[in-house]
């Protein structure tokens, strides 16, 4: 196959993961030998991908080079073990045996501190960095207001003639409860504490780019994560060096369509649209990120994508830069020596330059 339709094959492989399609084998290449390629390089390397589906509620992907496929498989099983320590760690919903995780701590809202993995600490240390560095917008501690909006999100999707919006008095009682300062973090002590019983945390803005950029530091250079489309890149491609191109994914488009591609040798790309969790009422489609001033859906924009060399920040970044303009976007992003695509309600786009500089074309 030439390398340009490599390419472009990756792309379109990657714009259908941003909107979570299911995927094949559990940790273990994609239907070898007819998705392994050779590279054509000296090293004798072998092109493979591999996918999972189980952790953060997502398709996971793994592409990358190898000299073996027991070679990619221990590094793909490796990766996926590691991931799957942060997603029950950083879980809301479920307990697992021998685990005080982020649901624990929910769990024990007003009463006393829970021992917690560092990796807690870590994270929580993170979400509340990127708290103060947007002025709230990034707010792990918005769960009381999240979780109305979810069982809203979930009530309209399983049953759409009875859709309808969260109570607004009921919202703006759950803001009373969504104070970072009710979140105690002992270091020393390796505990953490919800001093307000109304209070709890959705960590869903940060947790899964946090968790993958964690788990990508120990894999080895040359591969290509993506984690629901929180896509991470250890390097440019093993075999010639060259970049790994991305598609971005069409709002409005099937799951193969894409406005553009990027050419990435290194770092993270995420994008939060209205696209991805959404449901409609009386006509009106209101999507999963929720403004913490208005307490509603943003109209802003129908997608952001940011390029940054983290791909936690990167996550955290694509929520907070959904909620503001883009002068207000462009100053947070410079803080964090990331990029971002903001797409418009009426489909144009605009970008800052450096994330212009790493486009390679726009789809026709």
């Amino acid at each position: 196959m030439p390398f340009k339709t490599l390419r472009r094959a990756a792309a379109l492989l990657l714009a259908a993961l941003l909107l979570g399609l299911a995927g094949c084998s559990e940790g273990t290449p994609a239907g070898p030998p007819a998705s392994a390629e050779p590279s054509g390089a000296g090293a004798e390397l072998t092109r493979y991908q591999a996918q999972f589906l189980e952790l953060f509620d997502t398709v996971t992907t793994v592409i990358g080079y190898a000299e073996t496929e027991e070679e990619f498989s221990e590094t793909v099983n490796a990766f996926r073990d590691e991931l799957r320590e942060y997603h029950e760690l950083y879980d809301i919903y479920n307990d697992y045996e021998g685990v005080n995780n982020i649901k624990t701590i929910n769990d024990s809202a007003g009463g006393e501190p829970v021992k917690v993995d560092r990796r807690i600490i870590d994270l929580l240390l993170f979400c509340r960095e990127m708290y103060e560095a947007t002025e709230g917008r990034t707010n792990v501690m918005m769960g009381s207001v999240l979780s109305l909006w979810h069982d809203a999100r979930e009530l309209g999707i399983n049953d759409p003639e009875r859709a309808e919006l969260p109570d607004m008095d009921e919202l703006e009682a759950a803001k009373g409860h969504t104070g970072f300062d009710a979140l105690v973090i002992d270091e020393e002590n390796s505990t953490v504490q919800i001093t307000d019983s109304e209070a709890s945390l959705d960590v869903g803005a940060v947790a899964k780019g946090y968790a993958t950029q964690r788990a990508c530091e120990s894999l080895p250079a040359g591969l290509l994560v993506s984690v629901g489309g929180n896509v991470c890149i250890t390097g440019p491609k093993p075999a010639d060096g060259s970049d790994w191109i991305i598609g971005v994914q069409d709002p409005d488009g099937g799951a193969s369509d894409y406005i553009l591609t990027l050419a990435l040798s290194s770092g993270s790309m995420v994008s939060s649209g209205d696209y991805q969790r959404y449901y409609t009422v009386d006509g009106v489609t209101y999507c999963h990120i929720i403004d913490p001033d208005t307490l509603m859906p943003p109209a802003l924009w129908r997608a952001v994508t940011v390029l940054c060399p983290d791909s936690g920040k990167a996550d955290a970044l694509s929520t907070a830069l959904f909620c503001l303009s883009r002068e207000e976007g462009e100053a947070l992003l410079e803080r964090f020596g990331a990029e971002a695509l903001w797409i418009r309600p009426d489909g144009s786009t605009e970008c800052t330059p450096g994330f212009e500089a790493q486009i390679e074309e726009y789809a026709n």
